[in-house]
């Protein structure tokens, strides 16, 4: 696939459905398994297919984003491989910021014409799932398609959620409609036995594209289309030939605080849907970390990451992100830490005891469930989060609450004694 592709990652808009998560960092930046950031997964499968030139579109809050791809992905002086950081840029032929995600894909296109390609594939990063997008390519080409879409069968409880497809019997789109609330029923198409069983037999589209090159450049050019999902793709599927490529393995398009917090949380299962333990690792940035240290700690259902000190009671059903410290007689339960970007040195926290500050991490004697707790948070002895009533959505300064998961912001400075 080396010379035949190149793949481009979307980094989104604002983020502001994942937001405080976002308020200093893109979506694709977002910390995800206690070690991996969001942008990881598409990167990773698109290595692991034999794609090796991938380009990533931003535009906000990029700087954390930057740092992780180039402390990351590293290939031989001798290679063509590389992943670079597109950010919105003014040109001489246009000063907008992305308008959307064709805009996006538009305006970067004279950085795709320098190289050999046959086709570019498209990609979200906010995005969990482990595919083979060298099969899909594949079928690409065998199916002798124009556009490629990636769909998955939902059913219908999930389709006004989605773009829906609808397939004639050589898997050839032949309409779309955006998000029905209703009368969708004549909406359902071919699908597996397994898929029909569980009342899957409407197809979503995933947010992934396949895209001849000569086809992409004239859909693009000469024209304001600004997005792929409510213009290019409708649009196209009269007049060409766009494939659904079936997909039936665990996908979830991680755009809310909840979908976020389910899909961590999910990892911790005795089987995960999404299987960290795969053959195919997910590629990060290799940090020179310490095993972690748990002392006095009954934990169930959880995963830790590395360089952790940790004197925590019980920790039930939660993650747990690197260098986090959590003091003694702790209990973390349903919670998604996602630990530090350093360690505070031996003097710092002898300081902040004698000042009576909370040190980096968590302290003695709290108790904490349903949340998020960002990076870099200092949260103080015999705090209470989220044990009483369900709290009012809202911003509250140094945390947030939806749909009952609080999010404590990054550097957020908990003092002693806090309930929230």
């Amino acid at each position: 696939m080396t010379s035949k592709v190149i793949s481009i990652v979307l980094g989104g808009g604002q983020g502001s459905r994942l937001s405080p998560l976002t308020a200093t960092r893109s979506k694709p930046a977002v910390p995800i398994a206690g070690k991996y950031r969001l942008v990881d997964i598409p990167i990773s499968n698109c290595l692991h297919s034999g794609i090796t030139r991938i380009y990533v579109l931003t535009q906000f809050n990029s700087a954390s984003l930057n740092k992780h791809i180039k402390n990351t992905y590293h290939f031989s002086s001798f290679s063509d491989a590389f992943v670079d950081i597109l950010a919105a840029e003014q040109t001489p032929s246009s000063v907008a910021w992305f308008q959307g995600t064709a805009d996006a894909v538009r305006q970067s296109l004279h950085h795709l014409a320098v190289h050999e390609f046959e086709y570019v594939l498209i990609l979200s990063g906010d995005q969990l799932y482990q595919m083979d997008f060298e099969d899909m390519i594949n079928h690409h080409i065998e199916t002798n398609a124009e556009i490629s879409i990636a769909t998955i069968p939902v059913d219908a409880a999930d389709v006004p959620g989605f773009g829906i497809l609808k397939t004639d019997e050589n898997n050839m789109i032949t309409s779309f409609i955006e998000k029905p609330k209703s009368n969708f029923e004549s909406w359902a198409s071919e699908v597996s036995p397994e898929m029909q069983a569980e009342g899957r037999v409407y197809l979503a589209s995933m947010g992934i594209y396949i895209f001849n090159r000569k086809l992409l450049y004239e859909l693009l050019e000469g024209n304001e289309r600004t997005d792929f999902g409510k213009e290019i793709i409708p649009q196209s599927i009269e007049g060409h030939r766009v494939a659904s490529y079936q997909y039936e393995g665990y996908w979830t398009d991680i755009g809310t605080i909840p979908s976020f917090f389910e899909a961590n949380l999910g990892l911790t299962d005795n089987i995960p849907k999404f299987n960290l333990f795969d053959k195919n690792p997910i590629y990060t940035r290799a940090r020179m970390l310490p095993p972690s240290k748990i002392s006095g700690t009954l934990m169930e259902k959880s995963i830790v990451a590395d360089g952790c000190i940790i004197n925590a009671k019980q920790i039930i059903h939660s993650i747990i992100g690197i260098r986090t410290r959590i003091g003694v007689n702790t209990i973390i339960e349903n919670c998604y830490v996602m630990g530090s970007d350093n360690y505070q040195t031996l003097e710092e926290i002898a300081e902040c005891k004698e000042s009576g500050s909370p040190i980096m991490g968590i302290g003695d004697n709290c108790h904490i469930q349903n949340a998020i707790i960002d990076k870099n948070t200092y949260i103080g002895n015999n705090v209470i989060i989220n044990c009483g009533e369900k709290l009012e959505d809202g911003d509250y300064g140094t945390h947030t609450v939806q749909d009952g998961i609080v999010v404590v912001k990054k550097r957020a400075i908990i003092p002693s004694g806090t309930v929230i």
